[in-house]
């Protein structure tokens, strides 16, 4: 039985508040990223690709450096960032002192990592308006799109950091999960292009393939019936990872 209430909010505002105190920092990533994959890529390798399916091949990009962005925030900050709180700092110790349970604790830094998703998408959709790489009024959708999507990835990341024994064996999940999904996910190239078993594989297993599939909906403004499944798969991803993520920590925390 999971046990959340809405003090779930305040573990949310502490990493809020830890947030904004370091804004410029925070805040550079978001703007800088997506203009150097979008000269370096889209503008420089797009000049040999042109065009993908008829799409310009910086129009093609946008939608995963988006997406590519959200999954690194939301999923680094409950893998590494998590981690030093719960191991280092202590902080989950001394919320848990508190009425706060350590359901709300865990569940409280998924949305916190939801919403730092969130933040990043939001500050790169006026970089990608600039270059007019995505159409309006459509990509507003990606703001609300990466908060689930940023849940999804977030779970993903706690669960890893609920059965990793430190925190140098969370460099595993980072290239052996996370990076075949940066390259492998339909981002700088299309699916189709890869092996049928491996697209199979994409469509199965990688979380970023529907996420892109869907932001390049969205950014094009050309839905179609396969994003429904898209969207289906991530739903259902995302509360069965929000789920077990609570249940192995609780498992972690409790001795």
């Amino acid at each position: 039985m999971i046990d959340i209430s809405s003090r779930v909010r305040s573990v949310w505002r502490r990493n809020w508040d830890a947030f904004i105190r370091t804004y410029r920092v925070n805040f550079i990533p978001p703007f800088v990223e997506p203009v150097l994959y979008l000269l370096a890529l889209g503008f420089g390798l797009g000049t040999y690709v042109e065009t993908i399916d008829g799409i310009p091949y910086p129009v093609f990009i946008a939608p995963a450096l988006v997406s590519i962005s959200v999954m690194y925030s939301s999923f680094f900050e409950c893998t590494y960032s998590s981690f030093v709180r719960m191991y280092y700092q202590k902080t989950f110790d001394a919320i848990i002192a508190t009425p706060v349970g350590i359901d709300e604790v865990i569940a409280g830094e998924m949305f916190w990592g939801a919403t730092r998703g969130m933040i990043y998408a939001t500050l790169m959709l006026p970089v990608l308006l600039l270059f007019g790489v995505v159409a309006m009024p459509s990509s507003l959708l990606l703001i609300p799109f990466s908060g689930l999507a940023g849940l999804l990835f977030a779970a993903i990341g706690m669960c890893f950091t609920a059965i990793t024994p430190g925190i140098d064996a969370l460099n595993y999940p980072s290239f052996l999960f996370i990076t075949p999904m940066f390259l492998f996910s339909g981002t700088f190239f299309p699916l189709e292009l890869l092996p049928e078993p491996i697209q199979y594989f994409a469509l199965a297993v990688l979380p970023l393939t529907h996420v892109v599939t869907i932001n390049r909906a969205i950014t094009l403004a050309t839905f179609s019936p396969i994003n429904l499944f898209n969207l289906a798969w991530i739903v259902v991803a995302t509360a069965v990872f929000f789920l077990l993520a609570i249940r192995l920590m609780r498992r972690r925390l409790i001795v």
